[in-house]
C-alpha cells in the first residue's frame, strides 16, 4: 500500500463509504480504485486527485497533503545513479534488495537521516 492509498482508505473509512461507492462518484472503476489503494497502479493524475479532494470535501491543508502524498506514492521507483559515485550505486542497489525487510523503525531512521541532510 502506498502513503496515498493509506490516506484514501482512512478518508473512506471516516466517511463510511465503500470503494464501489467512491469509484462510482469519481467516475472510475472499483478495480482501479482498489489497485490505487494497494499500490498496484501508478500515481494518480492531478485531475483525479482534485476529484478525490472534492469528494471528501477536505480543507486546503489536507488537499495539499493529498497532492503531496499522490506525487510521492509511485509503487515502482527507479533510482538513476548515472554519474554518481560507486557508493551511491551500491547503496541504491542494496536498498532495493533489502527494503522489504526493513521495519518502520528502520525506515523512520532512514527518513530522519534524509530529512536532516536536506536541511543542511
Amino acid at each position: 500500500m502506498t502513503p496515498f492509498g493509506l490516506k484514501m482508505r482512512e478518508l473512506r473509512a471516516a466517511k463510511g463509504v465503500s470503494q464501489k461507492e467512491m469509484a462510482d462518484a469519481l467516475g472510475v472503476s472499483a478495480a482501479y480504485l482498489s489497485a490505487l489503494e494497494h499500490g498496484k497502479r501508478g500515481v494518480p493524475n492531478w485531475a483525479l486527485v482534485q476529484k478525490i479532494v472534492g469528494y471528501f470535501n477536505v480543507i486546503w491543508d489536507e488537499a495539499e497533503e493529498l497532492q503531496h502524498l499522490a506525487a510521492s506514492s509511485h509503487p515502482r521507483v527507479v533510482v538513476d545513479t548515472t554519474g554518481l559515485s560507486p557508493k551511491a550505486t551500491a547503496f541504491a542497489n542494496r536498498l532495493a534488495e533489502e527494503i522489504g525487510q526493513l521495519d518502520d523503525t528502520a525506515l523512520d531512521a532512514l527518513m530522519r537521516t534524509l530529512d536532516e541532510r536536506g536541511r543542511k
